[in-house]
């Protein structure tokens, strides 16, 4: 047993164990199959995946990001559906309206469309090309899994899942997430520039024979057992008091945080990314074959759990911080209880 490992007391056996990791080092081959390199990334929409929550993915066109999410939704059998966010979109042309549909006597009455929102994985392509005002359309969908069209509301089938792309911000033409979205987002990933190696390797599997199709290997009733036993994973008092500690010290106003978050942070991460860390903790460890998590499963989570939790100040924002070098900080600083531990 190591140092932040507690006995389990999992419900599930080991048969249903053993067939769960086989399905996902399945979606993993199959999503290999379209993607190259952006081991982190996948991971982390694997996570997002596995624990039912919405992730961002940021990074300059032509990185692969939108054929990342239409990998997964071809690996999964889930219903699949994606908007093409642009300045001109309009809240209904995500959530759906009213119509008046006639009926056999000629009469009309209204009738609800339903909007592309009505679906398992939802792709949001560069959700930051759209205004605020329709940006704000997908967070009653995201929170509550329903939207409300005049007085009705309307269920969204489980599971949905939001996987949406954007730009950097300093890109012409994009608008800035409002915060109260960004909290919604249980991670956000950062897609960087693939290696000399993985584009040799992009140039040969996508210049050559047309793609072999994916086909899926997971079904919905796969991932609502396979989310059911992340939940059951472990998290022993010491580990959970450690992820804690992490997103105390994003506050200025906390004394353990460091010196650059009293300069330059203004807020701090919300309780809903301590909550967005442990679940991801979990479902890095379940992909790991750990019932369990450790310490190295929250460091490894930090930064796509909080990065777009924290807010800089004036000062901040006038020196060009950058917030990952800040919770890196905040990881390698915030101590580890090891006597609780051993």
């Amino acid at each position: 047993m190591t140092e932040d490992n507690q006995p389990s007391d999992q419900s599930f056996d080991d048969s249903s164990l053993t067939e769960a990791r086989e399905i996902l080092s399945g979606l993993r081959r199959a999503i290999g199959q379209r993607i190259i390199g952006h081991d982190d990334v996948v991971s982390g929409v694997l996570n997002g995946l596995l624990t039912g929550g919405h992730v961002l993915l940021e990074g300059v066109p032509g990185l692969g990001k939108t054929q990342l999410v239409k990998a997964l939704a071809d690996a999964v059998d889930l219903r699949f559906a994606r908007i093409q966010f642009t300045p001109d979109l309009m809240p209904a042309d995500i959530t759906g309206t009213q119509i008046m549909v006639p009926d056999e006597a000629g009469e009309r009455h209204p009738k609800f469309q339903r909007g592309p929102v009505f679906t398992n994985i939802l792709l949001a392509d560069e959700i930051n090309r759209a205004t605020p005002k329709t940006q704000s359309a997908l967070l009653e969908a995201m929170e509550e899994n329903s939207v409300t069209v005049g007085r009705d509301e309307h269920r969204l089938d489980a599971p949905f899942m939001v996987l949406a792309t954007q730009n950097p911000i300093e890109m012409e033409g994009t608008y800035p997430l409002p915060e109260a979205q960004l909290d919604r987002f249980a991670l956000k990933l950062d897609a960087g520039y693939p290696s000399a190696g993985e584009l040799a390797r992009i140039v040969e599997a996508t210049t050559g024979r047309a793609p072999v199709p994916i086909e899926p290997v997971m079904t919905i009733e796969q991932v609502h057992t396979v989310r059911a036993m992340v939940r059951e994973v472990v998290v022993a008092e010491h580990v959970r008091d450690f992820a804690i500690r992490l997103v105390m010290s994003t506050h200025p106003t906390e004394e353990s945080a460091p010196e650059a978050v009293k300069r330059y942070v203004r807020y701090g991460a919300s309780p809903r990314g301590l909550l967005s860390l442990i679940l991801a903790a979990k479902a890095s460890a379940f992909q790991d074959s750990r019932l369990n998590i450790g310490f190295d499963d929250l460091k490894s989570n930090a930064l796509p759990a909080l990065r777009h939790r924290i807010l800089l100040n004036f000062e901040g924002e006038a020196d060009g911080v950058d917030i990952d070098s800040i919770l890196t900080e905040i990881v390698d600083k915030t101590p580890i209880n090891r006597e609780a531990a051993a």
